[in-house]
């Protein structure tokens, strides 16, 4: 082969010389599982032609961003199957989102769950005919050709130049050239349906499989505005195999199971009456018990780690939030201002204006006033101060989700005044306790997020954020969990770690945030008298474990699917009698439970014995005592736990103390 028909490329970490107009489908023919590329760090079609020096790499349709273009290649077979259905419906957009992918359209009637039954079968049609996706880059006037009967593309198209950054305008018309993705029958060669796109796609449809399925339905307004057209949105899933689609469906499955506004329900601890309002739940008893034992542990440890307690208010005057800045970045996540004071004459005239009070959504500015209500001294520092505050934020009421997003929530808030110097040692011990606390708690694998400042919204100097920022980074690094970085994620005020928590079922929630602040300090005109006789500024650290109990307690519901740990049920010991004439027996039993603190109770209902067991199960208690005639000659009892196992004739004395000392120590 001629030099000259060569070009030298690096594939995968290695140089190699191909034709000069080699694709990367020729690149990588022999190896089935690559369905992209990525070529000098941007993902590219395999269709691609390779240019001399390029940097290629085999991107397979396992990895993050195989699957997210299998599922949008799936969404567009989809979109395509929606409009053989039904050829008036007009496309929305269709990206890729976490397992799985959705796409809207404008339709005169909303699709029903035996439409999308009949979409799938329609769906597996077009893979199976192994269809080809093509690529071709157009002009504007071209595209609104090829889209003219498409209004809603055709206004993305209007959009691509002026800097809209609303819901789905990157993935039609990103910065750059035009696309528009054609879906081209094998055997004719035809277009059979295109959509105006980004991409990359798969080469072909045959690529999806049968392993795809379509979830469900709902109302979506366009480009995510609520003043514009609402439109209908469906919902679903692709994976590279029908064994992954599967293990899917199963997590799924076991997520609807353990979803804590279910199980809230089924166990009696928590509800949201529509009487309250949207976001505002009550905790019932037995809600209360678990919340209970959460704060008086937390309570516990805050205090073996130097923290001391203080209390504010729910409401304020609305300047102490124009201090804070509050008012100017966050506004629209608070409750609307209530007006009081006013004094009126006779004829109506204002004599005295009223002052504006506010729900408070955080607890910051009512602690910095704390610390401000007299001299301090570098000898009190650092100053930790600690409370469960109730904040109040209004959530968008489509964004409102059980316990995990609420208008009402409780906040484990602590706020640490200490000097530069001990502001490192201070965030390590910081970050130390919080990964304690939350694994006392039953969550073992974190990573962290550093959110760094937002150009558009924040306050200070930018020295003192790359300093506040450059401190966090070394914190977390050095503990030696993962780092992600979040740009752009930070308050206002100041840049922050959150700690990510991987649930039971492998999800992550986001839990405690430790934020690094050198602006209310100047904001609040914070001082110390420093060794030297000189005033100095303190450096303050934000630090919330839980977030908020309720969103915290909805975690772990979830996470222990209703059978919490022993420490944590509201009832620890249930019980059962095999006949009414053991009852006496029992309830002496649960009486020397009850005397070493264990939450316990005898089920003398006029059920039958086995109904007895069964609704134990159900209600998911640690421990069922069970005795009948040979255990109470004994002076015995039979143990049975959750899995259904069962120790027998286990002496009373040694059964209590088994008890108190798994709840003790958190070992059941």
């Amino acid at each position: 082969m001629p030099v000259d028909s060569q070009i030298t490329i690096n594939v995968d970490g290695e140089t190699t010389a191909v034709a000069t107009g080699t694709t990367g489908a020729e690149l990588f023919f022999e190896r089935r599982d690559v369905v992209v590329m990525r070529v000098d760090g941007a993902l590219k079609d395999l269709a691609a032609v390779l240019e001399e020096g390029a940097s290629v790499e085999a991107v397979t349709i396992d990895s993050p961003d195989g699957l997210d273009v299998l599922r949008h290649s799936t969404a567009h077979v989809m979109a395509q199957a929606v409009q053989q259905l039904r050829p008036d419906a007009k496309l929305g957009i269709g990206p890729y989102i976490t397992d799985g992918f959705y796409f809207d359209f404008d339709v005169a009637e909303p699709f029903t769950p035996e439409d999308l039954k009949t979409l799938e079968k329609m769906m597996l049609k077009i893979v199976n005919q192994n269809q080809k996706f093509a690529r071709r880059v157009v002009s504007e006037d071209e595209a609104r050709v090829a889209m003219a009967n498409e209004p809603y593309k055709l206004e993305l198209l209007g959009k691509k130049n002026d800097g809209d950054s609303a819901e789905g305008v990157n993935v039609e018309v990103g910065a750059g050239e035009i696309t528009i993705y054609s879906n081209i029958d094998r055997k004719s060669g035809e277009e059979v349906w295109c959509d105006l796109c980004r991409g990359p796609h798969l080469q072909n449809t045959k690529l999806i499989s049968n392993a795809f399925a379509l979830t469900r339905t709902s109302a979506a307004y366009w480009l995510g505005n609520q003043n514009n057209q609402q439109l209908q949105r469906i919902y679903g899933t692709a994976w590279p195999t029908k064994e992954a689609l599967k293990a899917y469906q199963e997590r799924i499955a076991e997520a609807e199971r353990r979803d804590h506004r279910k199980l809230g329900v089924e166990l009696d601890l928590f509800s949201f009456p529509d009487e309250l309002g949207s976001g505002l739940p009550v905790f019932h008893p037995k809600g209360g018990i678990i919340r209970k034992e959460m704060e008086d542990y937390s309570r516990k440890r805050h205090v073996e780690a130097g923290y001391e307690f203080v209390y504010t208010p729910h409401i304020t005057k609305g300047h102490l939030y124009e201090v804070s800045g509050h008012l100017d970045w966050y506004r629209d996540g608070m409750f609307p201002p209530m007006h009081v004071d006013a004094e009126l004459n006779e004829d109506g005239t204002v004599r005295k204006p009223g002052q504006d009070y506010f729900l408070k959504p955080m607890n910051c500015p009512m602690h910095n006033l704390i610390f401000r209500s007299r001299g301090r001294s570098y000898r009190e520092l650092p100053l930790r101060l600690f409370e469960f505050g109730s904040v109040y934020r209004y959530e968008k009421s489509g964004v409102v989700h059980g316990l995990t997003r609420v208008r009402g929530m409780t906040q484990d808030d602590a706020h640490i005044y200490c000097t530069k110097e001990q502001m490192k040692d201070e965030l390590t011990e910081t970050l130390n306790f919080v990964l304690s606390l939350l694994k006392d708690y039953g969550l073992e694998d974190f990573y962290l997020e550093l959110s760094t400042k937002n150009e558009e919204k924040f306050v200070g100097d930018d020295d003192v954020w790359e300093e506040a920022t450059r401190t966090l980074a070394e914190v977390a690094e050095a503990s030696g969990l993962e780092l992600v970085a979040d740009p752009g994620g930070a308050a206002f005020y100041g840049p922050k770690i959150s700690v990510q928590a991987k649930d039971a079922l492998g999800r992550t929630w986001q839990m405690s945030t430790i934020q690094l602040d050198f602006n209310l300090p100047e904001r609040f005109e914070l001082e110390y008298q420093a060794a030297d006789g000189t005033r100095q500024r303190p450096v303050m650290i934000h630090r919330a474990l839980f977030g908020s109990v309720e969103r915290f307690m909805g975690v772990l519901t979830e996470h222990y699917a209703g059978a919490f740990p022993a420490w944590l049920s509201p009832v620890q010991v249930v019980a059962i009698p095999v006949a009414e004439a053991f009852n006496d027996y029992m309830f002496d039993v649960v009486a020397q439970l009850k005397k070493a603190g264990i939450r316990a109770e005898v089920d003398i209902s006029s059920d039958r014995f086995p109904k007895k067991i069964r609704t134990a199960s159900k209600d998911k208690i640690p421990f069922v005592l069970i005795a009948g005639g040979d255990d109470a000659d004994a002076n015995a009892v039979s143990f049975r736990f959750r899995d259904g196992s069962q120790d027998n004739g286990v002496p009373v004395e040694e059964a209590v103390r088994r008890i108190v000392e798994a709840v003790r120590n958190r070992t059941a």
